[in-house]
């Protein structure tokens, strides 16, 4: 059986704050891989503020590469109308069913459980990790797996606001990455 964590986002860009909490992770649960699944652009952004998909696997790409245990997991990207957490991880477990997979959650996602779509049935689909935050509670009647996770206070907003000024963005997210934003002239370079 394959332990498998599941990191979903935008990444609209990825960042170093995404590969900590998913090495992290992968070590402190001794999980086999990490698999990112971007997610569909939810409908309420801007189009103007935000990068196509192709432009956000390829800066996934660039920064998992090199990493054996990080995947890339493109289901939610392929299907259409909205993404349904429980609709993914039925279908993953069915393609995978030698595969147990932890979905991996920040501690502000943790406090929203209870509004989750179809919640009760993706408890049983899934084990919940939740990376601890500063300034969010834990509390949940959810059955949840805690990872401390080193604070790194960076968020793909503000990368796409310092890009955008003009302003480095070094350190914090991949060179690999950075040279890509600059090349395809992204959020605003």
């Amino acid at each position: 059986m394959s332990k498998v964590g599941i990191l979903g986002g935008t990444f609209d860009p990825p960042h170093y704050g995404h590969l900590l909490i998913a090495n992290e992770v992968l070590s402190k649960l001794n999980l086999d891989e990490v698999w990112f699944m971007p997610n569909q652009e939810p409908p309420h952004k801007k189009k103007s503020e935000s990068v196509d998909n192709q432009d956000r696997l390829q800066m996934l790409k660039l920064s998992i590469n090199g990493n054996e245990a990080f995947k890339i997991e493109k289901g939610e990207l392929e299907r259409t109308g909205p993404s349904f957490t429980v609709d993914t991880m039925r279908i993953l477990n069915e393609q995978y069913p030698n595969h147990q997979f932890y979905f991996i959650i920040g501690a502000d996602m943790i406090e929203y459980l209870p509004n989750w779509h179809k919640i009760d049935e993706l408890i049983e689909l899934v084990q919940f990790v939740g990376v601890k935050r500063p300034q969010y509670s834990l509390k949940t009647d959810y059955p949840i797996t805690y990872v401390d996770v080193p604070a790194f206070d960076v968020s793909s907003s503000m990368i796409r606001e310092r890009v955008s000024q003009g302003l480095t963005v070094r350190y914090l997210l991949p060179d690999p990455v950075i040279d890509y934003i600059r090349e395809n002239h992204l959020y605003g370079t």
